[in-house]
């Protein structure tokens, strides 16, 4: 099963520090980006990027995530494409994982394979956002960044709520777009099956019972 919000974007962030200057992360209170508010990520986000030594996003857009399945592209393998994609703009000496395999160490040779230089070490773990700063610098950044991206929707299209399966204010948004426009919104990703699931009820099923 996919996991993940079904609205909007994935977002990923690499972030670069000098060594001597990673104590600073710690000084204004990085940590895992879902344990922080809106406001606060958006505080830190600033800190971190004007702080850093370089960094790179990567906008990975809901038509993108869909799309991977016409060449048999698994969601882990798109992220360590993309992750690939920002090591090798970075060109870091040391890299920070936070592995998006079950397998720590399959996560981080895969990544490794797909780099274009040689770095002096690679540390892939799990949960990578609670054990280094760095990881939590990086993702504070994609997190501030998606926030944004869904709060600009929001004002377009109507508050869905979080965008996740789990919230019925989302999963009602839905179901409301599909019955009016007989399509899934363009932000939503139509390869998750809550939107396969609600596009089979609300438009596949009503098309058979229109024979009855």
């Amino acid at each position: 099963m996919l996991k993940g919000p079904v609205i909007g974007p994935l977002v990923i962030c690499g972030v670069c520090y000098k060594k001597n200057k990673l104590n600073y992360l710690n000084e204004i209170g990085v940590k895992d980006s879902k344990k922080l508010t809106s406001n606060k990520r958006r505080e830190l986000s600033e800190k971190i990027i004007s702080s850093c030594y370089s960094y790179k996003i990567i906008i990975i857009d809901p038509k993108e995530i869909d799309e991977r399945e016409k060449d048999n592209i698994t969601m882990n393998r798109l992220e360590e494409i993309k992750f690939a994609e920002i090591l090798n703009y970075l060109k870091p000496d040391i890299i920070y994982l936070d592995a998006a395999d079950v397998n720590e160490e399959r996560f981080g040779n895969s990544i490794k394979n797909l780099l274009n230089y040689q770095p002096k070490e690679i540390i892939s773990k799990h949960k990578a956002d609670d054990l280094y700063p760095i990881v939590s610098a990086a993702s504070i950044v994609a997190k501030y960044k998606r926030d944004s991206i869904i709060d600009n929707l929001k004002q377009k299209y109507g508050d869905f709520g979080s965008g996740y399966p789990s919230d019925k204010k989302t999963i009602d948004f839905l179901r409301e777009y599909i019955k009016k426009n007989k399509k899934a919104p363009p932000f939503a990703r139509k390869s998750w099956e809550t939107t396969k699931k609600i596009l089979r009820e609300e438009i596949e099923l009503k098309k058979i019972t229109d024979f009855f």
